[in-house]
C-alpha cells in the first residue's frame, strides 16, 4: 500500500496570528515548501458522528480573496459529496447556494 505524508507549517507573530503559511508533499515534484494564504483542513470522525476541522488563514488574506476562496470550496464540497453519494440534486443545491453566495459577495467577475 502506498503511503504519502502532507506536512503543514504555520509561522506565527508575536501576537499568534498566521504569517506564513507552507505545504509540503511526498508527491510534488519540487522538493520546495508551497506557499498558502489559507486552507481548510476537514476530518471526519465515524465514532463520534462529528466533523473536527482546522481553518486558518494569513493576515494577508484578503477579504476579496476570502470570498473566492469560499466560494470554490463550496464547489468542491458539492463535487466531493456528488462523488461520495451520487446524490446528484442535493449536491446541485450545493451549487446553487455557492452561486447565491458569489452574487451576494460580488464575485461573479472574477470566477472563471
Amino acid at each position: 500500500m502506498k503511503e504519502s505524508t502532507i506536512t503543514l507549517h504555520v509561522k506565527l507573530d508575536d501576537q499568534h496570528i498566521t504569517e506564513q503559511i507552507q505545504w509540503e508533499a511526498d508527491d510534488l515534484p519540487e522538493d520546495v515548501p508551497q506557499n498558502a494564504e489559507a486552507f481548510i483542513l476537514s476530518l471526519w470522525n465515524s465514532e463520534n458522528k462529528e466533523a473536527l476541522g482546522i481553518d486558518l488563514w494569513t493576515k494577508k488574506m484578503m477579504v476579496s480573496d476570502m470570498n473566492i476562496f469560499v466560494y470554490q470550496n463550496l464547489r468542491k464540497l458539492a463535487d466531493t459529496y456528488e462523488r461520495a453519494t451520487k446524490e446528484t440534486e442535493h449536491a446541485n443545491a450545493l451549487r446553487d447556494y455557492a452561486e447565491q453566495f458569489a452574487a451576494l459577495v460580488k464575485i461573479k467577475d472574477h470566477l472563471q
